[in-house]
C-alpha cells in the first residue's frame, strides 16, 4: 500500500489500484464482454495442486444442455376453510363431586354455557388456525365478548363498523361480513339465544381474519414464487380475543393491526381519492406496442391526446399532419416524427416505437389500473414490518431507484439497474452489514453453468487469461486450463471469482446485506445503462449509479472519505448501525411528500398477486 500511496500523485487512482492488485490496467467492459471474451489478462501466481478427477456422468447429466433455472411463479392455492368443531364447547353433565358442585359460574358465564347448545348443528367455516383458536379461547374463557344481556353490545357494534370499512384499506368487506341479529317481538327466547351465540362465534372468527389480514396480508407471498422471501409475522389469535374481551377501544386495537407507517397512510388516501374520482376521459391500452406500418384502434386515441396538448412549437411542426392523419388506425411513417418529438419531451429515448411508457406519458394510467396498483401495494406493504425503520435503504425495482432515508428525509436518491426479466431481482428485506472496497466478484453458479461453461468447454484456459480465480471444493486454487469443464453439467464443483480491477463486474465497491439470493448493491463499469429508461438489465443484483454516495450514507461518512478509502486497495468495513434495506417491488409508491407515483410492472408481478388474491376470495366466498 506504500507503493500506491507514493504513486497516487502522479497516476489516476484506477491505474494505481490495478498496480496494487498486481494486474495490468484495462478499460472497463460490460459483463457480457467479461464473460465471453476479453477482460483482464492475468498470469496466475504460485503453484496449483492437480485438479480433481472429473466425475463420471450419468446419461443426460453432462454436456451443453444443463442449466440452472431461475425461480418460477406458482398458481396460488389458498388454504381451504374448515368447519369449526364446537363439540368440545357443548355443555357437559353436571359435576357429581361436592368439590365440583361448589363451583358456581358467574351470571354471564352461566348464560354463555346455556347458549352453547345452539352451536350443536352450526356450520361456521374459517381458516384452520382461526377455527382452532376459537375453540381454545372459548374453552378457557367461557363467556361472551360481543353480547351483553340479549343483544350485541357496543364492542360488537364498533367491530362490525370497522369490518365494514375494510375497503378503505384495499380489503374486501365481504370477507369479514357478519349477520347481526336484530330484536323482534315474535322471536322465541331459545331462538334468540341461539342466534346470539352463533353471532358471537362468527364475529370472533371474522375479527381474527381481519386482524391477520391487516397485519400479514391475505396471501402468503412465499408460496407465490421463489422470488419472494419474507419472514412470518406471527399473530397470537387467542391473545387478540383476550385483548378485545377486556377493552372498549375495539376500533383503535383493530386499526393498530395495520402497518403504521406514512407510506401505508398515503396509499390509503390515494385509494379514497381514486374511488371518488371520475374515470379518465380517454383510456388507452397500457400494454399497447405499435411500430411504424402497424395498425391499432388505440392509435387515434393517442393522436387525439397529442393534438389536444399542442403548443405553438409542436403545432407549427406537426399540426397539419395530425389534422390529416389524426383518425388513422395505421401508424403512418409521417406520424413517426410526431411520436419521436413527444417521447423526447417526456425525457424518453425518441425511437418512434409506441410502447407502455409512451402511452403512460400521454394518457397516464387509467383509474381502474391505478386502483389495482394501489390495492396491490397495500397488500405488499403488509408483508413488511409495520415500522420500516430509520435510517433505511429503500430500493423500488419498478421505479429503478434506491433511496437512503433518515428521519423522514430522503438524503440520497440514485438510479439503479435491476435484474432482467430472465434474471429477476427478488423481493425481500434484510439488514446492511458491510461495504467491500475493490471487491472480488464471486461468480454465481447460475452464471458459471449457464454462461461460462459453454465457452469453457472449448476454451478451458479462458478464466486464467481473463483475471478469474478457480478454486476446488477444498478451497485450493486450480488453473482453469487444467479442468475438464466438459465433464460437468448443472453441478460444477468449483468456485470462480473475478479479481478486483476496472473491468470487475462489481466496479469499485459493493454493499452487502447477506441473503440466500446472493443479491447486493454494487458499482458497475457499465455506466451507460443508467441513461436508459428501462433498466432491468442485470443478473439480479442492484447496480448503483452513485455507489460512493450510498456507501458514505450507510457508513455515516462523507463521499470524500469513501474516495480516500478507495485509494488503498481491497478492504472491507462493517456497518455498525442498524440499517434495514428493502429490495422492494411497488408499482404504486408515495414520494416523501405523500404523492403517489405509478410505474410499469416490469416483471408482471401485479397480475400474479391479483390471481392469488382472487384464489383467496374464491375460497372465502362460500363461508358464512
Amino acid at each position: 500500500m506504500k507503493i500506491l500511496g507514493n504513486k497516487k500523485a502522479v497516476m489516476p487512482i484506477a491505474i494505481a489500484a490495478a498496480l496494487a492488485f498486481g494486474q495490468q490496467p484495462a478499460s472497463a467492459q460490460g459483463l457480457f464482454d467479461m464473460l465471453f471474451g476479453g477482460g483482464i489478462r492475468h498470469n496466475p501466481q504460485g503453484e496449483f495442486p492437480p485438479p480433481p478427477k472429473p466425475r463420471k456422468l450419468q446419461p443426460g447429466t453432462g454436456g451443453g444442455g444443463a442449466r440452472i433455472s431461475s425461480p418460477t411463479y406458482n398458481t396460488y392455492r389458498a388454504d381451504k376453510l374448515v368447519r369449526a368443531d364446537f363439540k368440545s364447547l357443548l355443555p357437559a353433565p353436571l359435576p357429581a363431586t361436592a368439590q365440583d358442585a361448589a363451583f358456581v359460574p358467574s351470571v354471564t358465564e352461566s348464560a354463555f354455557r346455556d347458549a352453547l347448545a345452539g352451536l350443536s348443528d352450526y356450520e361456521l367455516f374459517a381458516e384452520p388456525d382461526i377455527a382452532k383458536a376459537l375453540i381454545a379461547y372459548y374453552s378457557a374463557n367461557p363467556d361472551f365478548i360481543w353480547v351483553t344481556g340479549d343483544s350485541p353490545n357496543s364492542r360488537a357494534q364498533d367491530a362490525v363498523r370497522v369490518l365494514g370499512e375494510a375497503a378503505s384499506y384495499g380489503l374486501t368487506p365481504a370477507d369479514y361480513s357478519v349477520d347481526v341479529p336484530t330484536a323482534t317481538a315474535s322471536a322465541m327466547p331459545e331462538e334468540r339465544i341461539k342466534n346470539l351465540v352463533r353471532f358471537e362465534m362468527a364475529l370472533s372468527a371474522r375479527v381474527l381474519r381481519y386482524a391477520h389480514d391487516a397485519q400479514s396480508g391475505r396471501v402468503d407471498p412465499n408460496r407465490m414464487t421463489g422470488y419472494y422471501d419474507f419472514p412470518a409475522k406471527p399473530l397470537d389469535l387467542e391473545g387478540v380475543l383476550k385483548t378485545l374481551a377486556h377493552t372498549q377501544e375495539v376500533r383503535t386495537y383493530l386499526e393498530s393491526r395495520h402497518p403504521q407507517n406514512p407510506e401505508y397512510q398515503a396509499l390509503r388516501v390515494e385509494l379514497e381519492s381514486l374511488q371518488a374520482s371520475e374515470e379518465n376521459e380517454i383510456v388507452v391500452d397500457p400494454k399497447l406496442l405499435l411500430k411504424p406500418g402497424e395498425s391499432s384502434p388505440e392509435l387515434p386515441k393517442l393522436l387525439t391526446l397529442i393534438a389536444r396538448n399542442l403548443d405553438d412549437e409542436m403545432g407549427g411542426a406537426y399540426g397539419e399532419v395530425l389534422a390529416r392523419l389524426g383518425k388513422s388506425e395505421v401508424y403512418d411513417p409521417e406520424l413517426v416524427p410526431v411520436i419521436k418529438a413527444v417521447q423526447q419531451r417526456a425525457g424518453m429515448k425518441g425511437d418512434g416505437v409506441i410502447g407502455p411508457r409512451t402511452v403512460a406519458s400521454l394518457a397516464g394510467t387509467s383509474k381502474a389500473d391505478k386502483i389495482e396498483k394501489v390495492r396491490v401495494a397495500l397488500e405488499e406493504l403488509r408483508w413488511l414490518p409495520s415500522d420500516l425503520g430509520s435510517p433505511r435503504v429503500f430500493i423500488n425495482q419498478p421505479a429503478f431507484t434506491a433511496s437512503y432515508i433518515d428521519n423522514g428525509e430522503e438524503k440520497l436518491k440514485t438510479r439503479v439497474v435491476i435484474g432482467k426479466v430472465t434474471n429477476q431481482t427478488a423481493f425481500f428485506y434484510n439488514q446492511i452489514k458491510q461495504v467491500d472496497f475493490h471487491p472480488y466478484w464471486g461468480v454465481p453458479q447460475s452464471i458459471i453453468v449457464n454462461e461460462m461453461l459453454p465457452r469453457l468447454r472449448s476454451d478451458p484456459g479462458y478464466l486464467d487469461r481473463a483475471g478469474y480465480e478457480v478454486t476446488d471444493s477444498r478451497g485450493q486454487r486450480v488453473p482453469s486450463a487444467a479442468v475438464d469443464w466438459g465433464a460437468y453439467g448443472a453441478k460444477v464443483p468449483f468456485s470462480v471469482r473475478q479479481q478486483p480491477s476496472e473491468a470487475n463486474a462489481l466496479g469499485e465497491l459493493k454493499i452487502l446485506f447477506p441473503n440466500k439470493h446472493a443479491i447486493y448493491m454494487h458499482d458497475t463499469p457499465q455506466k451507460s445503462f443508467f441513461e436508459r429508461d428501462m433498466r432491468a438489465l442485470s443478473h439480479g443484483c442492484i447496480r448503483l449509479q452513485d455507489p460512493r454516495g450510498m456507501a458514505a450514507a450507510v457508513l455515516g461518512t462523507s463521499v470524500d472519505d469513501i474516495a480516500e478509502k478507495l485509494k488503498h486497495g481491497h478492504a472491507t468495513e462493517n456497518v455498525t448501525r442498524v440499517i434495514p434495506v428493502y429490495v422492494a417491488y411497488f408499482t404504486a409508491w408515495p414520494d416523501m411528500s405523500g404523492k403517489v407515483e405509478y410505474f410499469d410492472d416490469v416483471y408482471d408481478r401485479d397480475s400474479k398477486l391479483m390471481q392469488a388474491l382472487d384464489a383467496t376470495e374464491a375460497v372465502r366466498a362460500p363461508s358464512t
